[in-house]
């Protein structure tokens, strides 16, 4: 056999081919978004708060109205309480012990909202800063003979200011304004409250309303009008035209992304430009 080579009809002992094992898998697609997504699900974290979500925060929630549920206290720096836990019985009893902003069945309004990395502060009724006021400070002279008359202060009880401290203990997550209520209801209940904002926006002429409503611009709008319908800009810009008269632009967006310039003259609207 081992001169098989020399001898006809004699074929050689060769293995037969064996196909090689398929040893790579196929490719798995695993985009970044479906990875996220599964490590938010699993450990119940949201995304970080965006640059539109804030937007859409300070326009839904800042200055709304609300019904107080449990004693808010006047701290100077705020009480803080951990969201999604219960809050601290002791801790809130003690900070009461210095004075109460707002008790239940009272009605309130949120005046500011600030963005921390891991918190939410929330201001109430002006907030806990003391805010000078001219009106009480004026004295007017009646001449040399008569004494100075301060202008009387107004009467009526003072509502206190407050701030709630909504502390996440990571960075603070992608949120509604459903959800940031939400947050506020171990304080606040926002259910039977009228919508400050709506209510406003209704005693409009019907084109702001429906501008409002699509979020856009248009010529003949104030400033606050123009906040209503698109939040605050992400730029300012002060010019003066051709005759000297001073100019305001207010700048939507990013190029080269959509960008929507709202040009102001005084109070009013009298440009609105897209750049897409």
């Amino acid at each position: 056999m081992l001169a098989c080579f020399d001898l006809p009809h004699v074929y050689p002992l060769r293995p037969e081919p064996v196909e090689p094992l398929q040893t790579t898998l196929p490719m798995m697609a695993s985009p970044p978004d479906l990875f996220l997504a599964i490590v938010q699900a699993a450990t119940g974290k949201k995304q970080p708060l965006e640059q539109q979500s804030k937007i859409a925060l300070i326009r839904y929630v800042d200055g709304e109205f609300a019904r107080v549920v449990q004693s808010i206290p006047s701290l100077k720096r705020g009480f803080r309480y951990k969201v999604g836990q219960a809050i601290n019985a002791k801790d809130l009893r003690q900070a009461l012990m210095r004075g109460a902003a707002a008790n239940p069945g009272d009605h309130v309004q949120i005046s500011s909202i600030e963005f921390r990395s891991h918190e939410i502060v929330v201001a109430i009724n002006g907030g806990t800063k003391k805010h000078f006021n001219w009106r009480q400070h004026v004295q007017i002279s009646m001449g040399p003979m008569g004494p100075p008359v301060t202008t009387p202060e107004p009467s009526g009880p003072t509502q206190m200011g407050a701030l709630l401290i909504l502390d996440y203990g990571h960075a603070v997550p992608d949120l509604s304004p459903d959800e940031l209520k939400h947050d506020l209801s171990p304080f606040l209940d926002f259910s039977s409250q009228h919508s400050s904002a709506v209510n406003w926006v209704e005693t409009l002429p019907p084109q702001f309303q429906q501008a409002i409503k699509e979020h856009t611009a248009i010529i003949g709008m104030n400033h606050d009008m123009v906040l209503a319908a698109m939040g605050r800009p992400d730029k300012k810009v002060r010019e003066f035209d051709e005759d000297g008269n001073q100019t305001e632009d207010w700048i939507y967006g990013h190029p080269p992304s959509k960008t929507v310039l709202v040009t102001f003259s005084g109070e009013k609207v009298i440009h609105v430009k897209t750049y897409s």
